[in-house]
């Protein structure tokens, strides 16, 4: 008779099922990670140096408008040749990709009118730009003295109205905040006198003493 204790010993063949499950379970591992077999991708050819100037110069035309000298300083910075840099902005010239004369009109428009910069200031923004003078001169043309005349005027408008302190301490700050934006002192000068004869009494008797063309002709003499 067979006995039941005996009936329980281990199946020789489901050991060998066993382990048959665990090799193919270490198999399917290998299987999922290997990786390490499958062919590399080649890399991507390398750029030349016409394509890496290319692609720096649209780089930089994507955040604002350059000039040409602006795209060249950023060109040699990243070390491409003369022969590369003069190449590519040549070809962006004759595209259009770069103007520098619509670049200077531009600019002028947008700084005079949004930050109320004078001729002076904006000129001197444009030279630092490395925009020639000739194309600068042609677009400052846009703004004349009555323009300026105005512009000064409301920006003292607009300072006035939080001003504080003594006739005379305001009409110093505001004649020097038109300077820094490159007023001549004619303008300047003029401008706050007018507005501070708009403002009070106090303000009006100061002004009504103001010699404005002693005063500008003292503090720019080639005016």
């Amino acid at each position: 008779m067979t006995s039941d204790f005996g009936s329980g010993a281990a199946d020789p063949r489901a050991a060998r099922g066993f382990g048959s499950g665990a090799a193919d379970s270490r198999a399917g591992e290998g299987r999922r990670g290997g990786s390490r077999d499958e062919p590399r991708k080649p890399a991507p050819p390398e750029q030349t140096e016409s394509e890496r100037a290319r692609e720096i110069c649209l780089n930089q035309l994507s955040t604002r408008p350059r000039t040409r000298a602006e795209l060249a300083k950023v060109l040699a910075r990243k070390e491409i040749s003369e022969e590369v840099i003069a190449e590519v902005l040549d070809r962006y010239d004759e595209v259009g990709i770069i103007d520098d004369a619509a670049f200077a009109r531009a600019w002028v428009s947008s700084r005079h009118h949004g930050r109320g910069l004078a001729r002076r200031a904006l000129a001197n923004e444009l030279r630092q730009r490395g925009v020639d003078a000739e194309v600068a001169s042609e677009a400052l043309e846009s703004v004349d003295d009555e323009s300026e005349a105005e512009t000064a005027r409301a920006l003292v408008d607009r300072k006035l109205r939080t001003a504080t302190g003594t006739p005379e301490a305001v009409f110093r700050r505001l004649v020097g905040m038109l300077a820094r934006k490159g007023y001549p002192a004619g303008i300047a000068i003029r401008a706050v006198k007018d507005a501070l004869a708009a403002r009070d009494e106090e303000a009006a008797e100061f002004a009504e003493n103001v010699d404005a063309d002693a005063l500008a002709d003292q503090a720019d003499p080639l005016s």
